[in-house]
């Protein structure tokens, strides 16, 4: 809640009297966001929704990139870049000393600020080992945010016995994740073992009828277990995220 903090900061200067009205306004017009022509940074985006913009590297210029990571390192804020290469990272890594990058999750984080852990817990289950780097993804999206997090890695349908031996895992997490590609059983048979939300993420991992992802997103699609919802093919940071927004509530109700 930075911007937050920012905020209350202006307006308790104004009232003090130690900032005058228009220097305020000056100071508070940049807030909500800000326009560097290529891109309006949604400096607001952590007082509306608790969690600042994340960046979305494929597709975007190198330099574009440096331009909003610049830009929000003036409000020395926490910075997630998701789908970056090592080219991306290359090209930040001189701009702060805070600066870390997960090559499997192509996932560039910079810490500014504390990140405390959710008292809650997030769990991530793979079905194989090739699903790993969308799960690290929705992992370290889910990490950054904020959130305790376990990972269960190849435990898939063709050695039911792998997950049935984790049950302890599955019992003590609130929110489960479960990445799976070929046909995408694994979320089905996760979500009629326990009584938590479970958000499934089909991967691209599988042979030609696979149709890269597409099996697998309309079985979850189609799963008859109650409670589980499905995010895009491949999209590891669309889970994480949503995982976060439920462990908050949680917390909060604790």
């Amino acid at each position: 809640m930075l911007e937050a903090e920012k905020i209350k900061s202006i307006l308790m200067d104004i009232k003090k009297g130690k900032l005058d009205i228009e220097t305020g306004l000056t100071k508070l017009k940049d807030l909500p966001f800000e326009d560097l022509s290529y891109a309006k940074i949604d400096h607001h985006r952590g007082l509306r929704q608790g969690y600042p913009e994340v960046i979305y590297c494929e597709g975007k210029s190198i330099e574009h990139i440096k331009g909003i990571v610049k830009k929000m390192l003036e409000r020395n804020s926490n910075i997630l870049a998701t789908r970056a290469n090592k080219e991306v990272y290359e090209a930040l890594k001189d701009t702060t000393e805070d600066i870390e990058y997960n090559e499997m999750a192509r996932i560039i984080m910079i810490r500014k600020n504390e990140i405390k852990k959710s008292k809650s817990k997030i769990l991530v289950v793979t079905g194989g080992t090739s699903d790993i780097p969308v799960a690290e993804e929705a992992a370290i999206t889910a990490e950054f945010l904020g959130n305790t997090v376990e990972k269960l890695y190849d435990v898939g349908v063709a050695g039911i016995h792998r997950l049935l031996s984790h049950r302890k895992n599955l019992d003590e997490a609130n929110v489960i994740i479960v990445v799976a590609g070929m046909e995408g059983a694994l979320a089905s048979v996760v979500g009629g073992l326990v009584d938590k939300p479970v958000i499934a993420v089909p991967t691209s991992v599988g042979y030609g009828a696979n149709f890269n992802g597409l099996a697998a997103l309309l079985a979850m699609l189609n799963s008859c277990a109650s409670g589980v919802s499905v995010v895009n093919i491949n999209n590891g940071f669309g889970a994480g995220y949503f995982a976060s927004t439920i462990i908050k509530q949680i917390d909060k109700i604790k």
